[in-house]
């Protein structure tokens, strides 16, 4: 097996529980009497609501935020337009004013509530190198595999400004085998800026395509210029993968068992001073 476990589709997935998330919030909220807006910058409207950007921001972790490029938040945006649409709709035909979905309503209220005050307590919670290396010798065995080659594409720039503004257009939709053929100033350009497969042996452009995902552009600085590179696919190496390559992945397997300790502990201490809790 593969030392990365599989991400297809855990970006359709991030996008549709946001959605899922939000048409609740923005249909309740259009139902109330509306409240004064905050005067961080408008990233969209529709009609009378605006996304203010600190809004949008707030649907995100500091994590998701920083891993995310423009083209995605691009994307996110325009998921909100299109469910304000429907919550419009929804309005404008009296659905949310019908039982059922006030009710839903109010228990997606909670909900938001509920994770809000998990999160605000999973804020405080800060894992160090020792506990990360720790749990990897406990759960050795979990963590097996070869590491991967990456099948690089690059082209190579003199000068960064250049470099930066041919992200932003590979970003936007510039095919990437075009902008080798017409901007890169190296002589692989022959072959399309491919360097083939590249193993950890080839510590630079591993460790940089290492940390793209599919579909992702990188931009360094090497050679007395600047490179912007893609990788087009992998493939199991010879060499068995360590400690380093699963790092990502056992963080986020701790911060999953802190977040159940969190909640179970949260549910303790409010049962504790609650009394009046019944079931019928």
């Amino acid at each position: 097996a593969l030392w990365t476990s599989s991400r297809a589709g855990c970006e359709d997935m991030k996008r549709l529980s946001i959605l899922l998330l939000l048409l609740p919030m923005l249909l309740g909220l259009s139902c109330g009497k509306k409240k004064p807006q905050s005067q961080s910058p408008p990233v969209a409207q529709v009609s009378e609501d605006i996304l203010r950007q600190d809004a949008f921001r707030s649907t995100f972790t500091d994590e998701e935020w920083n891993a995310m490029d423009s083209a995605q938040r691009k994307k996110y945006v325009e998921d909100w337009v299109n469910l304000t649409l429907l919550a419009q709709e929804a309005d404008a035909l009296g659905i949310s004013k019908e039982p059922e979905v006030r009710q839903k309503l109010d228990y997606a209220s909670k909900k938001v509530k509920a994770n809000a005050l998990i999160a605000r307590r999973l804020a405080d919670i800060k894992i160090s190198e020792d506990e990360l290396f720790n749990y990897y010798r406990i759960h050795q065995a979990d963590f097996t595999g070869k590491m991967l080659e990456y099948n690089v594409q690059r082209i190579y720039l003199k000068d960064q400004p250049s470099a930066t503004a041919l992200l932003e257009r590979l970003k936007t939709g510039l095919d990437f085998n075009e902008a080798v053929r017409t901007s890169s100033r190296e002589n692989l350009r022959e072959q399309l800026g491919n360097m083939g497969f590249v193993s950890p042996a080839d510590t630079l452009f591993w460790q940089q395509a290492r940390s793209l995902k599919d579909g992702e552009f990188g931009m360094f600085a090497a050679d007395g210029g600047w490179y912007l590179i893609r990788h087009t696919g992998t493939r199991e190496g010879e060499q068995d993968a360590g400690f380093e390559e699963f790092r990502s992945e056992i963080r986020e397997r701790i911060l999953s068992e802190r977040q159940r300790q969190v909640y179970d502990e949260l549910l303790r201490e409010l049962k504790a001073k609650n009394n009046e809790i019944y079931y019928y």
